[in-house]
């Protein structure tokens, strides 16, 4: 097994002016000081010349998040960081931080660059090795020869059942670990016996064009409205946006070039006109210097920030709707429809690789819906009852359904 090129952080613990802190021990490296830097409550102590955050799962489970494919990171005292109480090891109890041993570490850094060598996305890479990263913490010191396919069940059993994951992540954990067991032949895991929870056929949100209009009038910040206003206007994934660079936008043809989309494809997008004047107030006031949207650092904006800041503009626009970035993809994509696009059109302008998934458009437009006659509508049109009282005690058509 290759010797991992990460820098290594040591974890412990220990109680400092008296509040229990997770101390980061490393060598110096520069960019590891600045990427500790950027997690939120972190601290140095000249006295334990160490960087500390706070001795919570939560702060935990950030600095494991930032630190991932940055450093190898090992716990001094593994111990520590499990539950005290044997019992606190039932479902509900199991934690989501990882903590993992020596050992698998240099397995799951082998594996990223394998997946690497795949030529998968960063997001895919990501995605996978987190996942691997999350079944290792679980398995502790369980050797990975001894590994077997219910192990991978009961990972699912106590950790993705209790939290409520989603259907499509659990696909996606089977797929990681599908991949596993070619990179690493030895394990118990039998391929063809891992198998996947039938898909989710569920309709997407959709937004009515009121209410997208509503949103972007309570997002105040220029810069929040402008990153809305495109994803909506071009029908953007959230990381088509995050990765979108300055030089991709004509303004002359009004279109953007989305570079190395999903499935490693770039297509065409047409700008709304009505967005121009935005995008040039934007520019003129932040003045990016790479990418369309930049944190403070002049790197990429984070998926995070946008999703807080439309969850407070939809807060404030009183939608009552769970809506992520995606809907406003969604809503662009079903509004066209409703204005008479064709669905091919449509598929090439969103990026689908099949015309299938762009159709399932078609269950939620409300242009052919809106036509359909109820046949309580078309009974009551034909019916006596359409008239004045009859004598009966009946009343007409206005008075029926009250």
């Amino acid at each position: 097994m290759a010797v991992s090129s990460l820098p290594k952080v040591r974890l412990s613990k220990k109680t400092h002016r008296g509040d229990r802190r997770i101390l980061l021990r490393f060598e110096y490296d520069k960019n590891l000081i600045s990427t500790v830097k950027s997690i939120p409550g972190r601290a140095w102590s000249k006295s334990l010349n160490s960087w500390h955050v706070a001795d919570t799962s939560e702060k935990l489970a950030l600095v494991l998040e930032s630190l991932k494919g940055k450093a190898e990171v090992t716990a001094v005292d593994p111990g520590q960081f499990q539950p005290e109480n044997e019992q606190e090891k039932t479902t509900e109890k199991i934690r989501s931080a990882k903590i993992i041993f020596p050992e698998k570490q240099g397995v799951l850094n082998a594996y990223i660059r394998y997946l690497e060598g795949k030529r998968y996305s960063e997001s895919t890479v990501k995605t996978y090795s987190s996942f691997l990263g999350d079944f290792f913490s679980y398995l502790k010191d369980r050797p990975l020869k001894l590994v077997n396919n219910r192990d991978v069940e009961l990972f699912v059993e106590r950790v993705f059942v209790p939290k409520k994951t989603s259907i499509s992540t659990h696909r996606q954990f089977i797929s990681a670990m599908k991949h596993f067991k070619v990179f690493y032949p030895d394990c118990g895991l039998d391929e063809l016996e891992l198998s996947r929870p039938k898909k989710d056929r569920k309709l997407p949100i959709v937004l009515s064009v009121e209410e997208v209009m509503d949103i972007l009038r309570c997002t105040k910040n220029l810069k929040h409205r402008a990153i809305l206003g495109l994803i909506y206007s071009c029908g953007l994934r959230i990381g088509e946006l995050l990765n979108l660079e300055l030089r991709h936008i004509d303004i002359d043809r009004r279109q953007l070039i989305v570079k190395n989309a999903k499935g490693r494809k770039d297509r065409h997008v047409v700008l709304a006109e009505t967005f121009l004047p935005l995008l040039a107030n934007y520019c003129q006031t932040y003045r990016p210097q790479r990418y369309f949207a930049e944190g403070v650092d002049g790197g990429k904006y984070s998926s995070e920030s946008v999703r807080a800041f439309l969850k407070r503009s939809c807060q404030a626009a009183k939608i009552g709707k769970h809506v992520t970035p995606h809907t406003l993809r969604h809503s662009y994509a079903t509004h066209l429809l409703e204005n008479g696009i064709d669905v091919r059109y449509i598929q090439e302008l969103l990026g689908h690789a099949k015309p299938e998934t762009t159709m399932l458009y078609t269950h939620v437009s409300r242009k052919d819906l809106l036509r359909i006659k109820s046949p309580l509508d078309e009974a009551m049109k034909r019916s006596h009852l359409g008239g004045k009282e009859d004598g009966s005690g009946r009343h007409s058509q206005n008075n029926f359904l009250l």
